[in-house]
């Protein structure tokens, strides 16, 4: 039968995943780029309907300036209203050659103060700001201070009681490796599968700031604050250790505890194939220098 009929070719869609034996217009140039973003001011990354200021909408209007065409890009992570984001990756197939400049120094000079792109590179064809992905890496930063923080209070969650890292740290070893994480999913959330990997989950104090890296093969929606939500309980000594693995186990969002607030929360890394050569940068915020990884091999 497959003689008779042959396997068809993905037919091209513009930005959309080419496989091996795909069609790529030989005029279509695909471009991908990594933006900085606070997070504070818009609805979220991604660009919605009802026409509210967000990332991917103030992109999209540089992009097509800079481009002389219309431009609509694909990110590796949509994050909600009031997340950040370090390093996220996005990528365009556009008919414009424009230098990478233009990409650049040129994009920005359109965005506002809140949005940068810091890189753009122009990229293989089978390459997918989402599909490509191997690995995403959040940073959750919080003030734990007896009153609440002036200056940059934005990027971080302020948090009065005294919490205690080793306790947290404790009990987030339940959530590493490949679990079922209904009990962390939001009620809207539409992936097909709550099953995900924890790659790791490391938690440091740094002076009056406590910050949570965690790393997976990809995320639920809500499911780093809801995590957090779950962690911040325990550090605070409203809940017990074990609460984590009970909350885990019980495959119940309403088992688990309140969302954690948006503003502590940064997306810092994309990891993708070496074959793609994309630049790698510091993960950040700015005011911390460690790279991915650095905050396991730190005391509380």
């Amino acid at each position: 039968m497959s003689s008779v009929y042959p396997p068809r070719q993905k037919p091209y869609v513009r930005n959309g995943e080419i496989l091996q034996d795909g069609v790529f217009p030989e005029t279509m140039h695909r471009v991908a780029l990594s933006v900085e973003y606070n997070g504070a001011s818009f609805h979220g990354f991604q660009k919605q309907p009802s026409g509210v200021d967000t990332v991917q909408e103030r992109l999209e209007k540089a992009l097509s300036q800079v481009a002389d065409e219309p431009v609509t890009l694909i990110c590796a992570g949509r994050t909600d209203a009031g997340v950040h984001g370090t390093n996220q990756v996005v990528h365009f197939d556009t008919l414009s050659v424009r230098p990478v400049k233009a990409w650049t120094r040129g994009v920005n000079a359109l965005l506002p103060d809140s949005v940068s792109v810091k890189w753009a590179q122009p990229v293989s064809p089978y390459f997918h700001a989402r599909f490509s992905a191997r690995h995403r890496t959040y940073r959750y930063v919080i003030a734990n201070t007896p009153a609440r923080p002036a200056l940059g209070y934005q990027q971080m969650t302020w948090v009065r009681q005294a919490l205690d890292v080793s306790a947290m740290r404790e009990a987030s070893k339940a959530l590493i490796g490949e679990h079922d994480f209904t009990s962390f999913r939001a009620a809207q959330c539409q992936a097909r599968s709550p099953v995900r990997r924890i790659h790791y989950l490391d938690i440091a104090r740094k002076g009056d700031l406590v910050v949570v890296e965690v790393q997976a093969n990809a995320f639920l929606h809500h499911m780093v604050r809801n995590i957090m939500g779950v962690l911040l309980a325990i550090g605070a000594g409203e809940q017990p250790v074990a609460w984590t693995a009970d909350v885990l186990r019980a495959c119940d969002r309403r088992k688990a505890g309140v969302t954690a607030k948006p503003n502590g929360l940064h997306l810092v890394a994309i990891a993708y194939p070496e074959e793609f050569g994309l630049p790698v940068v510091a993960p950040g915020p700015a005011y911390f220098p460690e790279g991915l990884g650095e905050f396991g091999r730190q005391g509380a």
